[in-house]
């Protein structure tokens, strides 16, 4: 039976206006559970919230309003255990592929000889060892998108956090890089969160999906996908499901 690793309950998070009267409310969420090893996407109109929600369960910074627990430990703040890999890689370009995925540790009381271990075996998961000397600039957008994966492995994080990490890639990469991140997933019993506002990329690889809308609306529903893994693209349950948020997303925008 499976455990609840995170919960979010009554939130609700505003920034400053642009004119810089009041405030605008960015994200509502009345509820939210999410089990531990999990694959919950993110998805809905831009605007939403979506990224917001990905900082404040990184912990970057608090809600305005609300409480968000893991495992019963409400977070009060960034840790290892909880790690982002962003739509840009954020790769340092001074660095080899194999220092970027060892930064990490080395900002912690971890011997050179299991940095050196763990860097390289990070960087074997991703298919990117023989790159390990390799800078970002002579790396490909899907390569770097790998590293910037290895680097959050390294860490063992608990909670996988992703804000739209193949968003900038080919349709062939992508595809790629979204079964990468389902093995990772499988073998690393990650719980993950994805931000995706491909319909299709959401349906292939979530358990369930969350759609988040603009406030006042925020969480409005979460769809349980019913195709057994492994999953095929060209599933028919799968296209119709796709087809059907899309719909509903358009059905929604419209009337906006």
């Amino acid at each position: 039976m499976k455990t609840d690793i995170l919960h979010l309950k009554n939130i609700h998070h505003f920034f400053p206006a642009p004119t810089r009267s009041g405030e605008l409310e960015a994200l509502r969420v009345p509820e939210l559970t999410v089990q531990k090893g999990e694959f919950l996407a993110l998805t809905g109109p831009s605007g939403g919230g979506k990224s917001t929600l990905i900082n404040l369960i990184a912990g970057f910074f608090h809600p305005t309003q609300g409480t968000i627990y893991k495992e019963d430990k409400e977070i009060q703040g960034a840790g290892p255990d909880r790690v982002v890999v962003f739509q840009k890689h954020a790769l340092f370009p001074w660095l080899t592929a194999f220092e970027n995925v060892a930064y990490g540790l080395r900002r912690q009381n971890i011997s050179a000889k299991e940095i050196q271990e763990r860097a390289e075996h990070a960087l074997a998961m991703v298919g990117l060892l023989p790159f390990a000397q390799a800078y970002p600039a002579s790396l490909s957008g899907g390569m770097c998108q790998r590293v910037a994966l290895a680097r959050a492995l390294i860490l063992k994080p608990d909670i996988l956090l992703l804000d739209e990490p193949l968003a900038s890639l080919d349709t062939a990469t992508r595809f790629r890089l979204q079964d990468e991140i389902l093995e990772l997933w499988k073998t690393q019993n990650w719980t993950v969160i994805l931000v995706t506002h491909q319909l299709d990329e959401a349906v292939y690889m979530a358990d369930r999906i969350a759609l988040l809308y603009p406030p006042p609306q925020g969480l409005a529903q979460i769809f349980t996908v019913p195709v057994p893994r492994a999953r095929n693209r060209n599933d028919r349950q799968l296209k119709q499901l796709t087809e059907q948020l899309a719909n509903m997303l358009g059905a929604d925008c419209s009337e906006n």
